[in-house]
């Protein structure tokens, strides 16, 4: 690697603090239940899982949980998208403010700074992480060793610097109301599109040395069907809030987006199956960081056909 600079270190808050334990935190009982009672253990689970999400993904504070079992943090995935619409709609609100008081250009850059203080560069640490590991590395030994460093190198500089960027330049580029949308769906479809390399891959680093090791399991393609209503609800909701301007975008550029996002991500699919045989943990928070950028761009097109 050529010249480094010190970089985040993986942050403890981004891990589930509470103690592991193996054992089910619902034990099975010998008396039938009745469906109420199934949908309430059911509600009650999902809402751990999303909590346990939200502790991973982000720096935000969770309540403590009884009996903590590992295997939380793998079926927790299922709602990394929930995660991306809160994100999303804090940095779209953190945006809205902004720009009632500053440029565009500010709020865009407030927005981002935040988003990343929320999040502890999570995703970003990744993307500069693999922009190192896959631009030095010529062997996957080698590339995993480089994504391992605790120092940031010349590509991952290039690489982190060229996506906030791209990030604030495309925001600052669209209507006001646009740039909130695109905020909202960005974060939460990127995060959807970055877990079906979960489905789509095997783990393709070392195991033993996994930050999350439950995590190092492939995801059902029900659950990423299941992740997938997040999205859902997240177009349905900016729908409610900006009927005119969702009109107003045009479906031309709202495919133009999704197809270039898929595109993003299925570039980081090949890439990983090609130099590490399947993805890892700094590949997911590129293909996160890639396909949202990618969403913006197609947002912001000015496109001569329509």
């Amino acid at each position: 690697m050529s010249q480094s600079l010190n970089k985040p270190s993986n942050q403890p808050s981004n891990q589930p603090s509470n103690q592991p334990s193996n054992q089910p935190s619902n034990q099975p009982s010998n008396q039938p239940s009745s469906p109420r009672r199934n949908l309430t253990q059911f509600m009650k689970h999902e809402w751990i899982l999303l909590l346990v999400a939200i502790q991973f993904l982000t720096r935000l504070s969770v309540p403590p949980f009884k009996h903590y079992n590992p295997q939380w943090l793998h079926q927790s995935s299922r709602h990394f998208p929930a995660v991306g619409l809160l994100v999303g709609l804090l940095c779209a609100g953190v945006f809205w403010l902004s720009s009632l008081l500053f440029t565009p250009l500010v709020a865009a850059v407030l927005s981002t700074a935040f988003g990343i203080k929320l999040t502890g560069a999570f995703h970003e640490d990744g993307l500069a992480d693999s922009c190192d590991g896959l631009g030095g590395g010529l062997t996957r030994e080698r590339t995993l060793t480089i994504m391992k460093d605790s120092r940031l190198g010349t590509y991952g500089v290039l690489g982190l610097v060229s996506a906030l960027l791209l990030k604030i330049s495309l925001l600052t580029s669209m209507p006001i109301p646009m740039a909130v949308i695109a905020l909202i769906i960005g974060h939460t479809a990127s995060r959807l599109l970055c877990i079906s390399l979960l489905s789509l891959l095997p783990y393709g680093g070392e195991i033993e040395h996994a930050k999350a090791k439950p995590m190092a399991q492939q995801l059902t393609p029900i659950q990423g069907l299941y992740s997938s209503g997040w999205l859902i609800l997240a177009i349905i909701l900016v729908a409610l809030i900006f009927p005119n301007t969702m009109q107003q975008i045009g479906l031309a550029q709202w495919l133009l987006a999704f197809i270039l996002a898929l595109i993003a991500t299925d570039y980081m699919r090949r890439l990983l199956r090609r130099r590490l045989d399947g993805y890892t943990g700094d590949g997911l928070g590129a293909t996160q960081q890639l396909s949202e950028i990618a969403i913006y761009i197609g947002l912001a097109a000015s496109i001569p056909f329509i």
